[in-house]
């Protein structure tokens, strides 16, 4: 039987198993080794303080999420089987390590994370296509 989601050291368990089978991705690795070059020692810490604020309330994540990713749609447009992938690590990966309430509420919370994070990428691809549409008039 597995263990729930406890602490910092269980979230960094989670983000770090995460992030190699990230990584290694055929549909999404390249996004973060090759378009985004993530610089791990920096980012991998971020990550620890983002999900451990969300399941357990600690207010360490200061960031915004948001921009850098848009940012990165703009040099290469995120596709809908890209949050699908992200998505299913995650799951595979909670799955993996864990069990519980705090185990599926962190699932919850990335379906919600990919479904905002997919939406707001859809709109802002869907104004640049329209832009583009409009000044080709």
């Amino acid at each position: 039987m597995l263990s729930d989601i406890q602490n910092r050291t269980d979230v960094e368990n989670l983000v770090n198993t995460f992030y190699e089978k990230v990584r290694a991705d055929a549909t999404i690795g390249m996004i973060f080794n090759e378009v985004a070059h993530v610089d791990w020692p920096s980012h991998l810490p971020k990550m620890y303080d983002f999900w451990e604020s969300i399941l357990f309330g600690t207010g360490q994540y200061r960031g915004r999420p948001m921009p850098p990713h848009f940012k990165l749609n703009e040099h290469h447009p995120f596709k809908p089987e890209y949050f699908d992938a992200w998505l299913a690590l995650f799951y595979q990966t909670v799955d993996e390590l864990f069990e519980g309430e705090k185990a599926t509420e962190a699932k919850v919370r990335a379906v919600n994370i990919a479904a905002v994070m997919e939406h707001r990428i859809n709109q802002i691809n869907e104004g640049a296509t329209a832009s583009l549409l409009h000044r080709d008039q």
